[in-house]
């Protein structure tokens, strides 16, 4: 079935204008939103900590902006995440391209760009998923890393080898970009000490975050860069 309404698709779509082929992907998508109430507003399961949502970004509806909350029970938790979202012409049968948006320290999202590494973006999508099925995979994503394929090598070193700084890295983290509750002060404080010699907020928080905490190195990576 899906092998013969890819055929059809590309029949339909081989007769439309260049910005109409663009759209049919953003529209198909849009009619998703709409049939599972995520567009615009906040979708609640159990608890409304649960919380997905989807809004347009342009009026051709091939960018989106989604966002999740941070699962119970982990270092996200308290946290709202930004994800941008776009929607391919061939959507449904390839998958859209989402990243985050929001800092977030996470071996399988990348500190940096936000890249994301999960198989359903990649080569397990298939053309009955939807966006509401992408929204809730990167909730469990997050509370269910998967460190031996990690997006981020060094998050993923620092999960393996210190589980414990990795959870008080990831919560500093969802305080600081994501709006979680307050983190561990000891962290704060020594973000604070290197800000004070001049350095940019973000700078600090990823050099001190590689260098397991570590204001000697921390600085000297600073100062390299």
């Amino acid at each position: 079935c899906v092998l013969h309404a890819a055929a059809l698709y590309v029949c339909v779509c081989s007769g439309r204008t260049d910005a109409e082929r663009r759209q049919a992907g953003g529209l198909r998508a849009l009619s998703e939103l709409e049939r599972s109430a995520i567009h615009g507003e906040s979708e609640r399961s159990s608890t409304s900590k649960n919380q997905i949502k989807v809004d347009l970004v342009d009026e051709n509806f091939t960018e989106l902006r989604g966002e999740i909350a941070g699962p119970p029970d982990t270092p996200y938790e308290g946290g709202r995440y930004q994800l941008e979202i776009k929607i391919p012409e061939t959507y449904p049968f390839n998958p859209p391209k989402v990243r985050f948006i929001t800092k977030i320290w996470h071996p399988n999202i990348s500190s940096v760009t936000g890249a994301i590494c999960l198989d359903i973006l990649k080569d397990q999508w298939a053309a009955a998923m939807t966006l509401r099925t992408v929204l809730l995979s990167l909730q469990a994503l997050l509370a269910a890393a998967e460190p031996d394929d990690p997006q981020d090598a060094v998050v993923a070193n620092q999960y393996k080898q210190n589980p414990e700084m990795f959870k008080q890295t990831a919560r500093l983290w969802s305080h600081v970009y994501a709006g979680a509750p307050v983190s561990s002060p000891d962290y704060t404080r020594k973000i604070d000490k290197l800000c004070a010699m001049g350095f940019d907020k973000n700078a600090v928080i990823a050099a001190l975050s590689s260098k397991s905490w570590d204001v000697e190195t921390a600085t000297e990576l600073l100062l390299s860069n």
